[in-house]
């Protein structure tokens, strides 16, 4: 009985020193991508924000100036891009933010308008799908290997749904990564453009072509931005939230190793006190 009881201590042992190889190759994996992406996020900020700064130029040039991103359109649809993982097992990374544009889409409805969602991500793709929501197209496994082109082309995309009129307002739901241990989901206004008039001082630029035509050329790359940001940045907080999962897993599996040795002991002892007691029983019965 004993020994069979061992059998299953030391299978248990072995599946879970397998487990354990797996988190902790899982965790260096995900450190190794998340100094990338961490870069690659810090990297683009310098652009977005000189390209921010030349629109808010812009405003101020004309303080009666307007424009078809600016102002409030006739449309009642909301576009909800929502940025998810590709993958599980980053503890409650997908959850939070699904979470998050859930609540933005029932306060959509509840206020008598409609919703569409553009999912960047596998997990947010399945996640509208299933619930049968209005899908406008969907973008997976894309955030390793983004470029500010391929955001320039989802914004494109984007734009040109919102001149036709078919969308009045486009809001984005991202997970920023503050630090590796820190993620926040966040949830942006993205169009109508809302600039800050006092960003910075008056310009001394000259525009070729009227202000307005300047914004509305710059406002696809100023959109295709803000995505590249929020994608590449959602993509190091998905592996830092991964990285800190499989440490704990990693963690826990060490402590049930340890667990599972001590009792794997303890039976051995059993076992060697048994046979030695059943020896001695033995030799004194022939005497």
């Amino acid at each position: 009985m004993a020994s069979s009881n061992m059998k299953d201590i030391k299978r248990r042992i072995k599946s879970v020193e397998s487990t354990k190889q797996i988190t902790n190759a899982m965790q260096l994996v995900a450190s190794s991508k998340l100094r990338k992406a961490k870069e690659k996020a810090d990297n683009s900020k310098p652009f977005f924000n000189a390209m921010y700064e030349t629109m808010c130029e812009i405003i101020k040039e004309d303080p009666a100036f307007s424009s078809i991103y600016t102002r409030k359109s006739k449309s009642n649809v909301t576009l909800m891009v929502v940025v998810s993982g590709d993958r599980g097992l980053a503890g409650g990374f997908n959850s939070n933010v699904l979470k998050l544009a859930q609540q933005r889409y029932d306060e959509i409805v509840k206020d008598g308008s409609e919703a569409v969602i553009l999912p960047v991500g596998k997990k947010s793709a399945e996640y509208f799908e299933k619930r049968n929501f209005k899908i406008m197209t969907r973008y997976e496994n894309i955030g390793e290997g983004l470029t500010f082109y391929g955001a320039l082309g989802i914004a494109e995309k984007i734009i040109d749904v919102y001149e036709k009129g078919m969308i009045g307002r486009v809001e984005l739901f991202y997970t920023d990564c503050v630090s590796p241990l820190v993620q926040q989901e966040k949830q942006i206004k993205v169009i109508p453009v809302d600039i800050e008039n006092d960003k910075t001082d008056l310009s001394v630029t000259n525009y070729e072509g009227s202000l307005d035509e300047v914004f509305d050329a710059l406002v696809p790359k100023y959109l295709a931005g803000v995505l590249f940001g929020a994608i590449v940045n959602s993509f190091a907080a998905e592996q830092a939230a991964r990285r800190t999962a499989m440490e704990n897993a990693t963690d826990n599996a060490n402590e049930m190793l340890s667990n599972l040795s001590l009792v794997y002991n303890r039976a051995r002892q059993a076992a060697i006190t048994q046979e030695i007691t059943e020896i001695v029983s033995g030799a004194n019965a022939q005497e």
